[in-house]
């Protein structure tokens, strides 16, 4: 096996790079980092350098983690701005820095990509001696495996990396049929907050209509965009990606992109974006022009839930943070990272903020499980 590292996604044929194990997610596929980096949404001004690991033989893609030189702590979801702090305090570089992860998209899915019909085991090995290779020959202060599966996380371990949880809410189908079969399971007094929430968006008039990306032509693509950008100017920030991204990745993917689209007095007014694979849906950016009781509640959550019982989905990631979506039915679940520290003193002194994070996070969930609105008979069901 050779390594070496791609400056662009786009130095390996999509018919390799997909016949990867990507587990379905759609994030991982060739057609979506290509895009990223093909309308500039990633780059060398963006922050995101593009240096893709990858192991070859005999001219043949045997492995790959999606990976990029970092100028900055952007876009990542797992913050660690207060070690770069100290690291500006000691009078040392933190960046650049090594991420491994979906830029702007904070999905936990696979890192560690191998063929199908390889040595699992051995390949994903090779691959990690490479990463940390890489990072020691390039002198990089650290390098971070973002919303990793577990077990990547155990190999990471092993090889030197510190693991970090975090929590996110999702949505878990206990093979409902239907709508009132999910919401049966809520509690008297949460059934009727939640039945209202839906019927106050009903009776205002408006509507919503399912788009898949063939159904999306480029003037509905900028409604979209607008809306979802409109979300970022709200917050103070400009948006990650530009509408050039999204209409790449709706011809490129049109069976995993979903929008809904939001009507009033046949106007849109209102859109969330999605993707999904066979088994999740997940929740990307919303945006609205029009300020009715309960829109965001019934566009980003309700209309998702919708979605994946009427489709089978298993479950639906609706995006990080949120305490807001627990009374609609999410549930705490972790996600999880690794990262890799070359300076030994930092090593140590993340390691115990670590531990001390982590019982942090077990305690701020086992508090957020406590106001699930389930009915106390069910709740001994699985979460997930």
């Amino acid at each position: 096996m050779r390594a070496r590292t791609l400056p662009s996604i786009a130095s390996v044929p999509a018919a390799q790079w997909n016949e990867l194990e990507l587990g379905g997610n759609p994030f991982l596929r060739h057609e979506f980092l290509s895009a990223l980096e093909q309308t500039g949404c990633v780059g060398r001004e963006a922050g995101w350098l593009p240096s893709h690991l990858v192991l070859e033989a005999d001219g043949e893609l045997l492995a790959a983690l999606p990976l990029y030189r970092k100028s900055h702590s952007w876009g990542e979801f797992v913050f660690d701005w207060a070690w770069a702090r100290a690291y500006n305090q000691a009078g040392l570089s933190y960046y650049p820095k090594l991420v491994s992860m979906v830029p702007f998209s904070p999905v936990p899915g696979s890192r560690l990509l191998v063929r199908r019909g390889v040595d699992d085991r051995t390949v994903r090995h090779r691959l990690i001696e490479e990463l940390i290779r890489l990072a020691e020959r390039d002198r990089y202060s650290s390098v971070h495996v973002l919303f990793a599966l577990e077990d990547e996380l155990q190999l990471l371990e092993r090889a030197g990396f510190l693991l970090r949880q975090d929590c996110q809410f999702h949505w878990f189908n206990r093979g409902y049929r239907t709508f009132d079969d999910f919401i049966a399971t809520f509690r008297a007094e949460k059934r009727k907050k939640a039945l209202r929430e839906r019927r106050r968006v009903q009776e205002a008039g408006i509507e919503f209509l399912t788009l898949r990306g063939d159904e999306l032509n480029s003037d509905l693509w900028q409604t979209v965009f607008e809306f979802s950008q409109n979300t970022f100017q709200l917050r103070g920030h400009e948006h990650y990606l530009n509408v050039e991204f999204f209409m790449s990745i709706s011809a490129a993917l049109p069976q995993s992109i979903m929008v809904k689209l939001a009507k009033y007095e046949n106007q849109p007014i209102a859109a969330a974006i999605f993707l999904h694979s066979d088994t999740t849906l997940y929740g990307r950016y919303w945006g609205s022009v029009a300020d009715f009781n309960g829109l965001h509640f019934e566009t980003c959550y309700y209309q998702g839930i919708e979605y994946c019982i009427e489709h089978g989905l298993q479950r639906f990631e609706p995006g990080t943070q949120g305490e807001h979506k627990v009374p609609r039915g999410f549930e705490p679940a972790y996600t999880w990272s690794a990262h890799w520290i070359a300076d030994d003193r930092f090593r140590r002194a993340i390691d115990h903020f670590l531990a001390q994070e982590r019982a942090a996070v077990d305690e701020y969930m086992a508090s957020v499980r406590e106001h699930v609105p389930f009915r106390r008979d069910l709740e001994s069901q699985e979460t997930g």
